[in-house]
C-alpha cells in the first residue's frame, strides 16, 4: 500500500535493528538475518545474534516481511504527470513553472513512500534545470523525496522535437535543448555540465520521419562528441532510442544506457551485450499510453506495439543484455513505479532478477554501487520493508510497510 507521512521517525542516539523473516541483500535472499543501522549507514548485515551492537539497539521484529535495499527508479520524469490528465503539449506550454515544481515535490514524496529511495530523472520536458533545484532541495531536507540523478533538459536535433502541431510561422518553446554538429553539441554538453546535471540525455532518434515515423537524429560522430565531452567530467550519457539504427549509433558512440529499445533486433542486442550498454525498457509507458487511447488491457487483443515490445524484451534477455528497471514514470502516475517491475515479470523476467535489476543492477549501472543498491556493511542505510516475499511474487512490492533513507525511517 502507499501511505502518507508528515515527518520522519529517527532515533539518532541508538542503533536500529531490523529482524525480518527474509532479507534480500541485492543479490540473494537470506533467512535468520538481522540488519543493524547506525546513523545513516548499515553497520551490520548477517546472521542474527552475531553483532554486539544489537544488544544496545532498538529492535524491530518484522515477521512475514522482507527487507530489501531501497528501490531505484531508472527512468522518471518528476516534472510530468500522466498524459490522460494533461497532454504533454499543455504541460510544456500551459502549466506554469511554479505549478510544475509544486507537482514535482508531491511526486517525489509519493515515489519515496512507494519504496523508491533513488530515481534517475531523465528530462524536465520544458522546465529547464528545475530538476537540479529539486534534487538539491531534497538533499537539504526541504522536502521529503528520493535521492536524484538528474539530466536537466534532454539534447535533441534541431527540428526533431516538440511541442508539435502548430503552423510553421508559430514559434513555440522546445521541451529540450536543441543542438547540432560536433562543435555545437560539445558546447551544449559543457553548458549542461556547468548547470549541474548528473547525467546527459540525448535523443538518438525521434518521430520526425515521413508520416511521423521514428528515425535517427544524430550521426555517430555527433553522438561520440556528446559521450566524450560528458565522460571527461565523469558523467555518463543515456540515449532515447526506439529504432534499431538509432540504437546502433548510440551503442557505437558509447552511451551507458539505451532507453526504450522498442525496435531492437537480435543483432542490435548482441552489440549491446558486447559493448556493455544496458537497456532500460520502459515497458509500462507504452502500455499506459495505449490504455489512454482506448485499449482495454486483458479484454482486447494486444496491439502491435505491445506484441513488438514483448518480442524485443525477450530478445534482449536472450542476448544477455543488462536490464535496468525504469518505467518512464510521469507518463503514468508517480508512486505507481512498481507497475514496471510487475510487467518485467509478466514479460518473462524471473522475479528475483527483477529485484536485482531495481536494486544492485541499477546502482552499478548508474555508478552508485559503492553507496546504495545492496544491504552491506558501510553502505547508506536505504531500505524498504514489504509484506510477503517479492522474490516469489513481485507484486509484494506494493505492500510497503516502511521506508528508510539514510537511516531516517519514514512511515
Amino acid at each position: 500500500m502507499l501511505f502518507l507521512f508528515s515527518a520522519p521517525f529517527f532515533l539518532p542516539a541508538q542503533s536500529l535493528v531490523f529482524r525480518p523473516s527474509w532479507v534480500f541483500d541485492g543479490e540473494t535472499v537470506h533467512e535468520n538475518w538481522e540488519v543493524i543501522v547506525t546513523g545513516d549507514r548499515i553497520e551490520y548485515a548477517g546472521p542474527m545474534g552475531q553483532h554486539a551492537a544489537a544488544k544496545k539497539a532498538v529492535i524491530r521484529e518484522l515477521p512475514g516481511k522482507t527487507l530489501l535495499p531501497g528501490l531505484i527508479e531508472g527512468h522518471s520524469h518528476l516534472l510530468l504527470h500522466p498524459y490522460n490528465e494533461t497532454s504533454w503539449n499543455d504541460q510544456v506550454l500551459v502549466e506554469s513553472r511554479a505549478e510544475r515544481v509544486l507537482r514535482a515535490g508531491e511526486h517525489a514524496r509519493k515515489t519515496l513512500a512507494a519504496g523508491f529511495t533513488t530515481v534517475r530523472d531523465l528530462g524536465t520536458e520544458g522546465a529547464g534545470y528545475a530538476d537540479v533545484g529539486i534534487r538539491d532541495a531534497i538533499e537539504k531536507g526541504v522536502i521529503p523525496g528520493p535521492r536524484m540523478l538528474v539530466a536537466g533538459p534532454a539534447i535533441v536535433a534541431t527540428g526533431s522535437y516538440g511541442p508539435k502541431g502548430f503552423a510553421d510561422h508559430v514559434d513555440t518553446p522546445i521541451g529540450a535543448d536543441e543542438g547540432d554538429g560536433v562543435e555545437g553539441l560539445t558546447r551544449l554538453t559543457r553548458e549542461q555540465i556547468g548547470k549541474g546535471v548528473d547525467v546527459v540525455k540525448v535523443y538518438a532518434d525521434y518521430r520526425w520521419g515521413l508520416d511521423g515515423a521514428a528515425m535517427p537524429t544524430f550521426s555517430i560522430e555527433e553522438l561520440k562528441a556528446i559521450v566524450e565531452t560528458a565522460a571527461s567530467s565523469g558523467r555518463p550519457v543515456v540515449a532515447h532510442a526506439s529504432t534499431s539504427e538509432g540504437m546502433r549509433r548510440a551503442i557505437l558512440a558509447g552511451v551507458r544506457t539505451i532507453e526504450h529499445g522498442d525496435g531492437g533486433t537480435e543483432e542490435v542486442f548482441r552489440l549491446m551485450a558486447e559493448k556493455g550498454a544496458a537497456l532500460c525498457p520502459t515497458l509500462a509507458a507504452g502500455d499506459a499510453i495505449l490504455q489512454y487511447r482506448g485499449w482495454k488491457k486483458g479484454t482486447d487483443p494486444d496491439p502491435d506495439r505491445i506484441i513488438q515490445k514483448k518480442k524485443s524484451f525477450k530478445a534482449a534477455l536472450a542476448a544477455g543484455v543488462v536490464i535496468c528497471a525504469g518505467g518512464d514514470v510521469g507518463v503514468f502516475a508517480h508512486g505507481d513505479n512498481a507497475r514496471e517491475l510487475e510487467m518485467m515479470a509478466d514479460y518473462g523476467m524471473p522475479a528475483a532478477d527483477v529485484l536485482r535489476s531495481v536494486t544492485s543492477v541499477n546502482a552499478d549501472v548508474f555508478g552508485w554501487g559503492d553507496r546504495i543498491g545492496r544491504i552491506r556493511t558501510g553502505l547508506l542505510a536505504d531500505l524498504v520493508v514489504v509484506d510477503g516475499q517479492p522474490d516469489r511474487d513481485i507484486r509484494a512490492l506494493r505492500k510497503v510497510e516502511m521506508v528508510v533513507k539514510g537511516g531516517i525511517v519514514f512511515f
